[in-house]
């Protein structure tokens, strides 16, 4: 059935979220049309859901949870690579915290002995969002693990794919080459946040986002390759598949800290929501499908996340994830405020009316 993004329907949807005891954009969403599976995802993905008044300890729990899933992959690595999310190098509560960093160390320190990057690709100063949030301590107290930073976009190395524009031409696009390193054990540091073009930000988009460079410190002409995915309510959804396409084959482990998660107009200036949890696995789509269930949204809303289940990235499919922890997942939902132009962000779902229905 196709989706009725009416002016009369929308605010007949919004009106009856007005009762409701957190402002929430849609009481009852819009039917979605069933996906179409292009490689579907076989067997089944294992998620760790921690609940814990601990930051540090919650991250570090949820991956042992899922211990497992992670030391066959870990063993065969030269060294590990954690991605932060930095989208402000100022506001704490939009980036990845120093606590997540260090519950992700406190697993790694018995099980892996090579060195770990702490490596981001920040929209503005990399090096400044490591000083503001403190990571350049973590990496000083964790000298025996040789711990070290670097700045993506200073590093300057990249690998490029083929991106939609605007237009729904081909254009380049710069991803940084350590994050495609097949010596590297790739561990997502994610937060729970809302977003105000693809609804929901966690694991994926942490990584997809943060593979683009822009130019490096110093760098007279000034670029970013991360503005090629703000082209367009559908485009944006489908680069980030194919981005994902690209990196996947390297991705480890991904944690999600919902300790203090952001809602309302994210992924930089929402409000914080306590969730005090934390999502860890080796299936960043089944990850990211806990977490989008943990913020109380339809995951038929999420397009990026859709259409990486469909091509068999990870399973998005709850039937299909075990989940294991200290916590069952209908214990610990809490639903998140979305953002003010959610009802722009869903017109993704419904028909594309850009060029004519027929032609030729």
């Amino acid at each position: 059935m196709p989706l009725d993004f009416s002016r009369r329907n929308i605010l007949r949807l919004a009106a009856g979220a007005a009762a409701a005891p957190r402002l929430y954009s849609f009481q009852q969403p819009p039917a979605a049309p069933v996906p179409e599976q292009v490689t579907p995802f076989r067997g089944r993905s294992v998620v760790g859901l921690v609940k814990g008044e601990d930051r540090r300890k919650n991250v570090c729990q949820a991956l042992e949870t899922v211990e497992d899933q992670i030391l066959p992959a870990l063993k065969r690595k030269k060294y590990a690579v954690i991605k932060p999310n930095n989208v402000s190098t100022a506001n704490q509560l939009a980036s990845t915290h120093a606590d997540t960093l260090q519950g992700i160390l406190d697993f790694l320190e018995p099980r892996f002995k090579g060195p770990v990057v702490i490596a981001e690709s920040s929209a503005g100063q990399t090096m400044d969002a490591f000083e503001n949030f403190h990571y350049d301590r973590v990496a000083r107290e964790r000298r025996a693990q040789k711990v070290s930073l670097v700045d993506l976009n200073a590093e300057a190395k990249y690998e490029v794919i083929p991106l939609l524009d605007a237009n729904l031409h081909v254009t380049p696009c710069r991803l940084a080459s350590r994050l495609l390193d097949p010596d590297a054990f790739q561990i997502c540091a994610a937060i729970l946040k809302t977003h105000n073009v693809v609804v929901a930000t966690l694991s994926v988009k942490n990584m997809t986002l943060g593979a683009p460079l822009h130019q490096a410190p110093g760098e007279t002409k000034r670029w970013s390759d991360k503005r090629k995915y703000h082209v367009g309510v559908r485009q944006t959804h489908y680069n980030m598949l194919v981005t994902a396409q690209k990196m996947a084959p390297f991705w480890g482990a991904t944690v999600i800290d919902g300790y203090e998660g952001m809602e309302g107009n994210g992924p930089a200036s929402g409000v914080p929501v306590t969730s005090r949890t934390a999502v860890a696995s080796t299936d960043f789509i089944a990850a990211d499908r806990v977490g989008v269930e943990l913020m109380g949204i339809n995951p038929d809303w999420i397009g990026y996340l859709n259409f990486c289940g469909q091509c068999g990235l990870g399973s998005y499919e709850l039937g299909k994830i075990e989940i294991r922890g200290n916590t069952r997942l209908v214990d610990a939902v809490k639903k998140y405020q979305l953002h003010r132009d959610i009802e722009r962000e869903l017109e993704w779902m419904g028909p594309m009316n850009e060029v004519p229905p027929k032609l030729g």
